[in-house]
């Protein structure tokens, strides 16, 4: 199985990990957060001292941020996609989180450059972004000049998404800020028969739903895509579902892709894991993956 890289950074660095853990610079913030997937124990050297802070966590569960050094509740960083600048809002949360999945900048990459092509041949292009947070891929495809639907059960999500458009200078772009159980609203959209060009799916690996209901990815995951794969226009572009979950395989992800879309309707499927370059090492550090259905 190979690994997608996501290269393309300025303004961040995964600078070493290990241990449990992995030290990254955000702008000129350092942090120092855990990683379930690094297991090893390789030496830390000086660049692991004077951090800004770092997330422990608690035998209790959750965790907090032990600040070392002063630095601003939240600031910006940059990522330059073909000739836009995507800007986001990072402010580390009680959940370990800063609000961007610096590795997803592959998957911008993929679809910014398709909805580029299909603009230059005089088409529009119409993208449903589910479980969409703080909205890299929704700035990535709506700077690209894809009509973008973004969806989220949580209000504040969709705030800071807003905010991250706002800072890129894409309010003007044409989104839709849905806050939303997304099953539920797929399930709306397929009653009003609208269709989009491409569809991302990024849902969690575990939750509970506003009725208290348990979200588990890999008991609700394949209802989910064959659901959403209803709302595929006749000519779509790409069909993108994303995984965390160490227990959900890039290559169980394809085949949920192969029997829900392209058994049906042709294309194909594919699916890699993505991760990030290791400055001081020169290694990859894995980051997830990501299941790709195409039409051509």
């Amino acid at each position: 199985m190979s690994i997608r890289v996501a290269q393309g950074w300025k303004d961040y660095t995964l600078i070493d990990c290990s241990g449990g853990e992995k030290l990254e610079s955000w702008g000129d913030i350092r942090l120092i957060r855990p990683d379930p997937q690094v297991i090893w124990k390789t030496p830390k050297g000086k660049e692991w001292e004077n951090v800004h802070a770092r997330y422990e966590r608690s035998d209790k569960g959750g965790g907090a941020w032990t600040r070392n050094r002063e630095f601003p509740e939240g600031w910006q960083i940059s990522y330059d996609i073909g000739t836009d600048r995507l800007v986001f809002n990072i402010r580390p949360t009680g959940f370990k989180h800063t609000g961007l999945f610096p590795e997803q900048a592959v998957n911008w990459e993929y679809m910014y450059s398709l909805i580029k092509g299909r603009k230059a041949s005089g088409r529009d292009a119409n993208v449903l972004n589910l479980f969409a947070y703080t909205g890299g891929a929704t700035l990535a495809c709506a700077a690209a000049g894809a009509a973008v639907c973004h969806v989220d059960a949580s209000k504040g999500m969709v705030q800071w998404a807003r905010d991250n458009a706002a800072a890129s200078g894409l309010s003007d772009r044409p989104v839709r800020w849905i806050v939303d159980d997304c099953e539920k609203f797929v399930s709306r959209e397929i009653r009003r028969g609208h269709r989009y060009d491409g569809i991302i799916m990024d849902p969690p690996s575990y939750g509970r739903g506003p009725g208290g209901e348990v979200w588990k990815l890999e008991d609700c995951v394949y209802d989910l895509v064959a659901l959403t794969s209803q709302l595929l226009s006749d000519e779509p572009l790409f069909f993108i579902l994303n995984s965390y979950t160490t227990g959900l395989s890039a290559s169980v992800m394809k085949y949920i892709l192969e029997q829900c879309i392209s058994v049906k309707s042709g294309g194909r499927a594919s699916a890699e894991e993505i991760g990030l370059p290791v400055k001081r090492t020169g290694g990859v550090l894995p980051c997830g993956s990501t299941a790709i259905y195409e039409q051509a």
